[in-house]
C-alpha cells in the first residue's frame, strides 16, 4: 500500500520546481524560502521535486534544461534544504510518474483537458493571431494537467503549494483521482484527494522597474549568480523616484522599501522606513538593502559555488532522494496496475474467473454517488458522480455541512421538485427558488441530453 500520512498527525507537502530558468531573489522571497521553513515543521512530511519532465514542455533546448536543472538543484541545497528530513528527487529519475500518468491518462475525459487554462489561453492566442487554433500546441502542453496529477498522486500528498494560476490544476487532479478511485478502487480508495495551499502571505517583490520581479520582464535581481558586485550593481538600477537627499519619501511608494522590508525583521524594517521619510538619500538606501541581502546571501552562495563546480555532489544526493521516493512509488504503481488488470500472471490466482465474474457483478450494481468537499475558501461543495464515474453536477458553496447535505437529500429524494433554467446554454438547478448546483461537461452531449442523463442518474437513488 502507498504510504498515507495520517491527516491529524503528519501532512505529507509536494512541492514541484519546473527546470527552465535560473533562479532569482524574487525565487528565493516567494518560493524556496517559505517552502524551505515548511518542510522544517514537525508535522510536515515535504517532498521536493525537480519538474524536469515539465520543463521540456516550456523549453527545447536541450543546454539550457541541463543546466537549469543543476543550477536550481544547487539552489535548493546551498538555500539550506534538509535532505536527510525532506524527499527531493528528479522527477525523470521516477519511471513509476510517467507511468501513472498514462494510466490516468486513460481514464480523463477529453473534456477535463479543454478545459485548463493553458490550453485554452493558447488557443485564443492563436485566434487573435490568425492561425490554426492548435499552432504550436504540443501533447505535453494539452495533457500538462495529467503529469502534474501523476506527479501529486503517486505520493499521495495531502497538499500542494501553488500559485492562483495552478489552482485549476489541482482541481483537475482530485477529479482525475476520484474517477480512478470511483471505478477501479471497489470501496478501497487508491488516491488522497490534494488540497491546493495558497498562501497570500507569500512575499512578491517588485523588480528593478517595478513590475513583478520575473525572467520575462528582464527586471531580475541575481540571488547566487555572480559575485558580491554583480548584487551591489543590480540593487543600483532599482527604480526611485527623483527626490533628493533630505527630503522626504513615502516607504509605501518605494520598490526598494519593498524589498528591504522582506529580508528583515519588522522593527529593522519599520526603522528603515522613518530613515526614509526623514529624508534618508536613495543612494544611502540602496547600499543598506546591498549589506542587508550581502549579509543573507554570501554563506549561501558559497555553497552554491562549491556545488556547482562538483555536480557530482548533487547527482548523488538526488539519486539518493529518488531511492527513497521510489520506496513509495515501486510497490505502489504495482497497486495500480493490479487495479487496472496489468498484474503479473503468476499473481493470478485460480479462482480469478470467480474473482471477474463477482468484479462485474459489483460494477455493474454501481450507483452514482455525491461528494462533499471544501472550496477554495473554506466554504463546502459537493459534486454528483454518475454511475460511469463522471462528474456531471457541482454545486455552489454553502456556509456548512449541514445545509450542503440538505440539498443533497433534497436532490436524491425530490428530483421532480428542481427547476432547471437554461443559462448561456448551461443548466443550473434551483430547488424552492435558490440556486443549488451548474452542470458539469454537458458541452459533450448538448444539455437536453445532459438533462435527461442527470434524472437518470438521480432516479437510481429512488430506486434503491
Amino acid at each position: 500500500m502507498n504510504a498515507k500520512p495520517t491527516q491529524s498527525k503528519v501532512q505529507r507537502v509536494l512541492t514541484g520546481v519546473t527546470t527552465s530558468g535560473t533562479p532569482h531573489l524574487g525565487n528565493y522571497a516567494g518560493a524556496i524560502r517559505p517552502a524551505i521553513e515548511m518542510s522544517n515543521q514537525e508535522n510536515v512530511d515535504a517532498f521536493f521535486f525537480l519538474a524536469d519532465y515539465h520543463a521540456l514542455i516550456k523549453c527545447d533546448d536541450a543546454a539550457r534544461v541541463e543546466r537549469s536543472r543543476l543550477e536550481i538543484a544547487a539552489t535548493w541545497l546551498a538555500a539550506g534544504l534538509d535532505t536527510e528530513r525532506v524527499t527531493f528527487y528528479r522527477q525523470s529519475d521516477i519511471p513509476e510518474i510517467p507511468e501513472l500518468s498514462w494510466i490516468l491518462t486513460c481514464s480523463t475525459p477529453k473534456g477535463v483537458m479543454n478545459r485548463a487554462h493553458a490550453y485554452k489561453a493558447s488557443l485564443d492566442a492563436n485566434e487573435a493571431a490568425g492561425v490554426e487554433p492548435d499552432d504550436g500546441v504540443t501533447m505535453g502542453l494539452y495533457s500538462y494537467p495529467i503529469l502534474m496529477a501523476a506527479d501529486i498522486l503517486m505520493f499521495n500528498a495531502h497538499k500542494v503549494p501553488v500559485g492562483a494560476d495552478q489552482i485549476q490544476h489541482l482541481e483537475m487532479a482530485r477529479d482525475i483521482a476520484q474517477r480512478f478511485n470511483y471505478h477501479y478502487g471497489q470501496g478501497h480508495e487508491y488516491f488522497v484527494l490534494p488540497e491546493a495551499q495558497v498562501d497570500e502571505e507569500v512575499a512578491t517583490l517588485p523588480g528593478l522597474d517595478g513590475r513583478k520581479m520575473s525572467k520575462s520582464y528582464n527586471n531580475t535581481i541575481p540571488l547566487f549568480e555572480g559575485t558580491a558586485k554583480d548584487l551591489q550593481q543590480a540593487i543600483a538600477q532599482i527604480k526611485t523616484d527623483s527626490k533628493l537627499p533630505g527630503e522626504a519619501k513615502n516607504p509605501d511608494d518605494s520598490n526598494l522599501f519593498a524589498i528591504y522590508r522582506a529580508f528583515v525583521e519588522p522593527a529593522k524594517a519599520d526603522a528603515f522606513a522613518q530613515e526614509l521619510r526623514e529624508g534618508l538619500a536613495w543612494g544611502e538606501a540602496k547600499k543598506m538593502l546591498t549589506e542587508e541581502l550581502e549579509a543573507i546571501i554570501a554563506p549561501m552562495r558559497e555553497r552554491y559555488v562549491e556545488l556547482m563546480a562538483k555536480p557530482e555532489l548533487i547527482e548523488d544526493v538526488l539519486l539518493q532522494g529518488a531511492e527513497k521516493a521510489r520506496k513509495i512509488s515501486q510497490p505502489f504503481i504495482q497497486e495500480i496496475r493490479q487495479a487496472v488488470g496489468l498484474r503479473r500472471f503468476h499473481a493470478i490466482s485460480t479462482d480469478s474467473n470467480q474473482k471477474s465474474t463477482e468484479k462485474t457483478s459489483k460494477k455493474s450494481a454501481k450507483t452514482p454517488r455525491f461528494i462533499s468537499f471544501k472550496d477554495d475558501t473554506g466554504q463546502f461543495m459537493f459534486r454528483l458522480m454518475s454511475t460511469e464515474g463522471e462528474e456531471i453536477l457541482r454545486s455552489v458553496s454553502f456556509p456548512n455541512p449541514k445545509i450542503a447535505g440538505q440539498e443533497i437529500k433534497a436532490l436524491q429524494s425530490n428530483p421532480a421538485d428542481i427547476q432547471f433554467e437554461l443559462i448561456d446554454g448551461v443548466y443550473h438547478l434551483s430547488l424552492n427558488d435558490h440556486l443549488v448546483a451548474i452542470a458539469v461537461d454537458e458541452a459533450e452531449s448538448g444539455a437536453e441530453l445532459w438533462k435527461a442523463k442527470l434524472l437518470n442518474q438521480l432516479a437510481l437513488f429512488s430506486a434503491d
